[in-house]
């Protein structure tokens, strides 16, 4: 009986399909085009690399950011298209665009965030079924909460500072949800939102004018080391941001409320020996639920 309730053994890690080499610096990040056999790797160096997936070659390289602050993190996503985006530890993310004959040489685009630190950007998650429900309130004039309905209409918002203000916001989603990146902000205990398009920054958590900074909550947690971006399937459309703090604390916050988070609970404790205990938090949606991973 005994043996019968002995646990089943664990199952041995599986070989890789291909090992790509090619880097001459420590690879930091890594990650799949959406819709082509595309992966791209960045390293310590500054080089950005893309790999056919299915002959195990490399397509591109470039020098993306300086040797010194190297290639932190790359983000790709529907809502992007053929462009993809780096991070360095220069303060900056760079989108370049995916060409035929590989990536463009100079970036597109340069958000200078003045940012430096080891927390990742995050695009914003969209699950199918949040996809459907924006679709449906901006279709109907009836029955939805107004300051609920997204819009796709950007003008109108140039000169509106997100980060500055009293009031709720309510254009959570009067930009496309896919065109938000979410970064740890220039105050290391705070979150930023940048507006993709126009490389300018539309919010940051909590919103500076309507919390006492000196006192606030984000203040005692430390640094900020993890963020993801998500539109969860019952907000509506609205951008919700989790954060974690090197005390070992998780902040969810709504775009709508940026003066203070919707919740907060402690998934780790504190440890002297670990100096960067959150270091991934990963949101995705399963089946009909929606998960989160930290680590």
């Amino acid at each position: 009986m005994a043996s019968d309730r002995e646990r089943p053994r664990r199952r041995p890690s599986p070989d890789p399909v291909a090992v790509l080499r090619g880097h001459r610096a420590a690879v930091s990040d890594a990650c799949f085009h959406h819709a082509l056999p595309l992966l791209f790797s960045g390293a310590a160096d500054g080089e950005l690399r893309v790999w056919d997936t299915a002959s195990h070659r490399t397509v591109s390289s470039i020098w993306a950011h300086g040797g010194a602050a190297g290639v932190y993190s790359i983000a790709a996503g529907a809502g992007l298209g053929n462009t993809i985006i780096t991070q360095g530890r220069d303060g900056l993310c760079k989108g370049w665009a995916i060409e035929e004959a590989g990536l463009s040489r100079r970036p597109i685009f340069t958000i200078k965030t003045s940012t430096y630190h080891f927390c990742k950007m995050s695009l914003v998650k969209v699950p199918c079924s949040a996809h459907d429900t924006r679709t449906r309130l901006s279709s109907s004039n009836s029955g939805t909460e107004p300051q609920r309905v997204p819009t796709e209409d950007n003008t109108g918002s140039d000169g509106v500072n997100l980060a500055e203000g009293t009031q709720e916001y309510e254009q959570g989603s009067s930009f496309d949800g896919q065109n938000i990146l979410a970064i740890a902000g220039e105050e290391s205990s705070e979150v930023e939102l940048w507006d993709i398009e126009n490389s300018r920054k539309i919010m940051c958590l909590p919103q500076r004018c309507s919390a006492n900074m000196t006192g606030h909550l984000t203040k005692k947690k430390g640094l900020c080391m993890a963020v993801q971006a998500f539109i969860p399937c019952e907000s509506g459309g609205y951008v919700n941001i989790l954060s974690s703090y090197e005390d070992g604390s998780t902040l969810w916050w709504d775009v709508r409320k940026p003066g203070s988070p919707l919740s907060s609970v402690k998934y780790h404790l504190e440890s002297g020996v670990q100096l960067y205990p959150l270091l991934l938090m990963v949101y995705a949606p399963v089946g009909s639920q929606e998960v989160l991973i930290i680590k």
